[in-house]
């Protein structure tokens, strides 16, 4: 076994947690309330296309139903 090179893969682990932790750390303390408009990239995961649940507009499939019921 190489001890050195055990230690040089260690330090490497060791920074990238170190890394990991201060990211963390960061995302941690900026949980609050912001202001302003979100990121692109929050925007585009949260943007639903398509008709709302509750649209009145009819498909053209239930309209021909409507009007022969009535």
């Amino acid at each position: 076994m190489d001890v050195v090179k055990i230690l040089s893969e260690l330090r490497e682990e060791r920074q990238q947690l170190e890394e990991a932790i201060l990211s963390l750390e960061r995302l941690a303390r900026g949980r609050g309330r912001r202001r302003g408009r979100p990121p692109a990239w929050m925007a585009v995961a949260t943007k639903k296309r398509g008709r709302p649940v509750g649209s009145k507009n009819r498909t053209r499939e239930a309209a021909p139903r409507t009007m022969a019921a009535a």
